[in-house]
């Protein structure tokens, strides 16, 4: 499917949109006349200028949604095409690298197979049906490691 085509969708988007910009100047232009009367005051000046904004909002808002979606879209094609992300997610044995935080601040992975309990050897998973739920208990012991070296500092 071409993402440029025209659905219902985007037609009521639009529509949305553009009925969102004429209320919002046709109240914009109503502050207008009552800052011009003689009882206006500058809260209706203020509210001239608030009004186009949030007229012009929902079409903000669309336009940063197709960028971000484009954006999305460009980095799923890219990680898709990577021939050495592809290559270092087998050398660890098809798993991500968790994050860890070495001495200075700086930032480092840490592969979840190397936390075990006691921070130690790593622990045989093998045996576990998904590797997504093994590396999920990996990363919460090493979360629990890390909080139980908290509570002894303090």
């Amino acid at each position: 499917m071409n993402p440029r085509s025209i659905t219902g969708r985007t037609v009521g988007i639009a529509l949305l949109c553009v009925a969102a910009m004429v209320v919002c100047f046709g109240l914009a232009w109503w502050q207008w006349d009552r800052f011009s009367s003689a009882g206006g005051t500058f809260q209706n000046l203020g509210y001239v200028l608030q009004w186009p904004l949030f007229g012009l909002f929902p079409a903000f808002m669309v336009w940063r949604w197709r960028v971000l979606s484009r954006r999305r879209a460009e980095e799923a094609v890219g990680d898709s095409g990577d021939a050495s992300g592809g290559t270092a997610a087998a050398e660890s044995g098809g798993r991500a690298a968790v994050p860890a935080t070495g001495t200075g601040g700086s930032a480092r992975t840490r592969p979840p197979e190397a936390v075990g309990r006691s921070g130690g050897a790593p622990e045989d998973t093998a045996d576990s049906e998904d590797p997504a739920d093994a590396e999920l208990a990996a990363y919460n012991r090493y979360l629990a490691e890390l909080n139980a070296r908290d509570q002894e500092v303090k």
